[in-house]
């Protein structure tokens, strides 16, 4: 009996860790599918993370990331289907980007969750283990043209995370003059919604509610955001500059 639970747990770990191969390489076809302009059938569903829950330590700590993913995430995810059912539009809803652009036509449980499913989502990909530095290219030349210099850029945003009142997030995005700027929205709101002050497309964006980094930094807010920057992905963060050029 030992011998067989031995060999079973062995098999599981082994396709759990093909599993993880799996997800990984299948996130961003996911994310496509979540943000994009077809209208998905029945329930949204939680995205895989790209990494292990313990890859972008000691930056971010595991049990941090594991909450963060399968607790906070998913009630964000739970409680959007819950409400579009309660809307009448649980099978035929819109994609959520669009969801997010029109937030206006909704309810607050839908504004508050639909925000929480889109931040996250797009959160998780910007960042990776072995990640920070400094971004290159186009995206580079950007920064450098509209904040001076990219530690400049670094400082202004961190500023701008510090100061959130509360909870909420801290942005870098792309506007409709094709512009970078930064600035900050309330709790799960994100700059996609009509009914937001700051309007743009983002290409990168912080998470500073508390369970994003209490477990670790306690009230130190700052601290994480300065070990933040250590696992940026500055990759995603250039294709979804891009993207947002178009």
């Amino acid at each position: 009996m030992k011998t067989s639970r031995r060999n079973f747990l062995q098999k599981a770990a082994l396709v759990g860790a093909g599993g993880m191969v799996a997800s990984a390489s299948a996130q961003t076809s996911r994310l496509e599918n979540i943000f994009s302009e077809v209208v998905p059938e029945n329930d949204f569903s939680l995205p895989p993370l790209p990494y292990a829950y313990d890859a972008l330590e000691p930056h971010i700590d595991k049990m941090t990331m594991e909450i963060h993913h399968t607790k906070h995430h998913q009630a964000y995810v739970n409680n959007l289907n819950k409400a579009l059912g309660e809307m009448g539009k649980k099978d035929t809803h819109d994609s959520l980007e669009n969801i997010c652009k029109k937030i206006s036509g909704y309810n607050t449980a839908v504004r508050n969750n639909a925000g929480g499913h889109f931040n996250h989502s797009l959160f998780w990909t910007l960042m990776k283990p072995s990640g920070g530095g400094s971004p290159s290219g186009a995206l580079a030349d950007a920064i450098n043209k509209s904040f001076t210099s990219i530690e400049n850029f670094k400082t202004s945003f961190s500023d701008k995370a510090k100061s959130v009142f509360g909870s909420g997030w801290a942005w870098l995005l792309v506007d409709s003059n094709k512009k970078l700027s930064i600035g900050t929205t309330p709790n799960q709101d994100n700059p996609l919604m009509d009914i937001s002050d700051l309007k743009g497309t983002p290409v990168l964006g912080l998470d500073v509610w508390e369970h994003a980094y209490y477990l670790k930094y306690q009230n130190k807010r700052p601290d994480y955001i300065t070990a933040w920057w250590n696992v940026v992905n500055w990759d995603e963060v250039s294709r979804l500059y891009s993207l947002a050029l178009k």
